[in-house]
């Protein structure tokens, strides 16, 4: 097989990649190792930034979105018992997010891509990328149970954290930056309307609550919990009692509760791999990086770094310069990092370290005491959680 773009892994990332490349008449081939539905149902992000939303609606790719996202303009920001709206089109000239779940935004990309792309490949184990150093990388591939290459001009690696793209980057040329939060969050899925119509983000002295949504029935909300939590461990009844303190307020504000379909326990971390390209191979998305949830921007640095190599691509086609190209790792990491220490700001503020002490404690609420009644602090927030500048 040949293709001029291999991209690994039909996650957010590739398959968004792939439809860039096909409205810029530019070839390319998924492969995924999972089948369709695994893809089509694991549940990950919910929360697109602005940035995101416009790159799906210019990609042909935002007609469910609009119609059933739901467009936020704000959060809310509870401590002490108090409630503080940030209003984001009034903080960044208009700008808001949207909740759509990431399984949503995979299933209109494949229908997409199987009704009008390239070849998309579910079942298709990648085992390895080769010749990344040369003109003509490859990737060998695993598919109904034979081995096959795929040769290409340009592989992209969107294949996770646990994938094969990034084990192409020879150790010596790599750097990795990263940080492990002691505890982690216990998410939950419940069959009842949200209790609020925007998402609220709590700081409390017994930990950090959120409460979020996949649609106007269904609640996402999240507990801070000890990294090796067991999920099954703690009771339906346990977490709403425990997410009812946690939100509580001074006003009237109730807490709605439903049957629990689905627990979790997802573990925190901040991880950066420079550089994420090495010859002809680009790293994307969670094989490049990873963010702790709390800042919402995981699925939109993916979009971010693939939306770069798009627009490199496409101006090498169109005026023969692979200037942008090689800038593609630069470029995507002034991003990655402010992704990153906003992630890491917000992590800190809004969770209890148990490791932290009472000064430290309190410097947190400060900075939330100072975001709810100072314009300037309050825009850093709106602009960070609304999204920064891709490219």
């Amino acid at each position: 097989m040949r293709t001029t773009v291999g991209i690994i892994g039909a996650g957010p990332a590739g398959l968004l990649l792939a439809r860039l490349l096909h409205n810029a008449g530019i070839d390319s081939v998924v492969l995924e190792s999972r089948d369709r539905a695994y893809v089509e149902h694991r549940q990950r992000a919910g929360i697109l930034e602005q940035g995101t939303v416009d790159v799906l609606r210019a990609a042909g790719a935002g007609e469910r979105m609009d119609r059933e996202g739901l467009r936020h303009d704000g959060i809310e920001l509870r401590f002490d018992r108090r409630r503080h709206r940030v209003d984001f089109p009034a903080l960044t000239g208009g700008r808001s997010v949207m909740v759509y779940a990431q399984t949503e935004v995979c299933k209109d990309l494949i229908a997409l891509q199987l009704d009008e792309g390239g070849p998309l490949l579910f079942e298709a184990e990648a085992l390895a990328v080769e010749g990344a150093e040369s003109d003509r990388p490859s990737i060998r591939f695993r598919h109904q149970g034979r081995e096959d290459v795929l040769e290409c001009d340009y592989v992209v690696g969107c294949d996770g954290f646990w994938g094969v793209a990034r084990k192409a980057v020879p150790a010596s040329l790599s750097r990795v930056f990263e940080r492990t939060y002691p505890f982690g969050w216990l998410g939950i899925l419940a069959d009842v309307a949200p209790s609020h119509d925007e998402l609220v983000y709590a700081r409390h002295d017994r930990g950090f609550a959120l409460l979020s949504m996949r649609s106007p029935s269904v609640s996402r909300l999240y507990l801070q919990v000890p990294a090796d939590t067991d999920a099954e461990a703690w009771s339906d009844e346990e977490i709403w009692d425990e997410l009812e303190r946690r939100l509580e307020t001074d006003d009237d504000w109730a807490l709605h509760r439903g049957p629990i379909t689905q627990k979790s326990v997802t573990p925190m971390r901040s991880y950066v791999h420079e550089p994420m390209r090495h010859g002809r191979l680009f790293l994307a998305g969670d094989a490049a990086h990873i963010v702790p949830p709390t800042g919402a921007k995981g699925l939109n640095l993916a979009v971010g770094d693939v939306v770069t190599f798009a627009r490199a691509l496409v101006h090498e086609k169109e005026t023969g310069s692979a200037e942008l190209l090689d800038a593609y790792s630069e470029t995507c990491l002034r991003r990655v990092w402010q992704a990153e220490r906003f992630s890491y700001d917000m992590t800190t503020m809004l969770h209890r370290d148990p490791d932290a002490t009472a000064f430290e404690g309190r410097l947190h609420l400060a900075r939330l005491d100072r975001i709810s009644s100072c314009r300037a602090a309050e825009t850093d927030l709106a602009e960070g959680y609304t999204g920064f500048p891709i490219g």
